[in-house]
């Protein structure tokens, strides 16, 4: 059984966390008072079913659960003997400074080095590609013999734990001279025995490839609902059908009926 610490209870860590519980001894932790009570309370802080689900020990098919999960507002405690520590922490973007809030994650890492540095470290907080060869150069130069790891998520809102039940990849990022192949390799394997979905695809790369693949996911998604947006409003201008033209359009193979109206109507 793996120890696993995950610093921060919102969507990505809390479903990380109730993930991996199922099979490891996991300790979240966060900030927040009034959510260390609820999680302890087997309550979720977010909305997400299945995450209720799990904590009140049922699988939401009617299978008993037992996670082997608390919380805490003691990041020390829970990150001194964690052999994997995950990174949930929020990364604001301030568009105007065109700039991502890390200092929360550097916080944690910071507080890892000091308590436990043999502990293999896992950002999933959202970053910019090069942030982690950023943090390797800042922490080498001090001293510090960091072992930094990136998995991107890739979850919705009030869906998170069945997306990383079912997920549709597991990406983990390592330093391409090959120094913490293993532990990308153990981690990967963590969430893909966790896992419902069976035969998950699985890719192991750079570490700097992870963040993009991560960045470019969310950019192609991003112009797929700006694409149909401007469909939907040609067709309005034109008093043209928008649903019977994307049904159309979404029957190419190549294009497909997925993530066509996202903002419908």
């Amino acid at each position: 059984m793996t120890k696993i610490a995950v610093a921060g209870a919102g969507y990505v860590g809390l479903s990380m966390a109730t993930l991996l519980a199922r099979q490891n001894e996991v300790t979240i932790v966060d900030v927040v008072p009034e959510k260390i009570e609820l999680l302890n309370k087997k309550q979720s802080p977010i909305k997400d079913e299945y995450i209720q689900a799990f904590l009140s020990g049922n699988d939401n098919a009617g299978n008993k659960i037992n996670l082997n999960l608390k919380a805490t507002l003691d990041g020390a405690s829970a990150y001194k003997d964690a052999e994997f520590v995950i990174i949930a922490a929020p990364t604001n973007y301030d568009p105007q400074k065109n700039f991502f809030d890390t200092s929360k994650v550097e916080q944690v890492i910071d507080l890892v080095l000091e308590i436990n540095p043999a502990a293999t470290i896992v950002i999933k907080s959202t970053i910019p590609v090069g942030y982690t060869k950023s943090l390797y150069a800042r922490y080498t130069a001090a001293g510090h013999n960091l072992k930094l790891l990136f998995s991107p998520e890739f979850l919705r809102e009030g869906m998170a734990l069945y997306d990383n039940l079912y997920p549709s990849r597991i990406i983990v990022g390592s330093p391409k001279d090959g120094r913490l192949a293993k532990e990308a390799e153990a981690f990967a394997g963590l969430l893909a025995a966790a896992a419902y979905k069976k035969d998950v695809s699985v890719l192991l790369v750079g570490i700097e490839e992870a963040e993009a693949v991560k960045l470019f996911a969310n950019t192609y998604l991003a112009l797929r609902i700006s694409y149909f947006n401007e469909l939907d409003t040609y067709a309005e201008v034109k008093g043209l059908d928008t649903k019977s033209i994307i049904e159309g359009i979404g029957l190419d193979p190549r294009i497909g009926m997925y993530y066509t109206n996202p903002s419908f109507g």
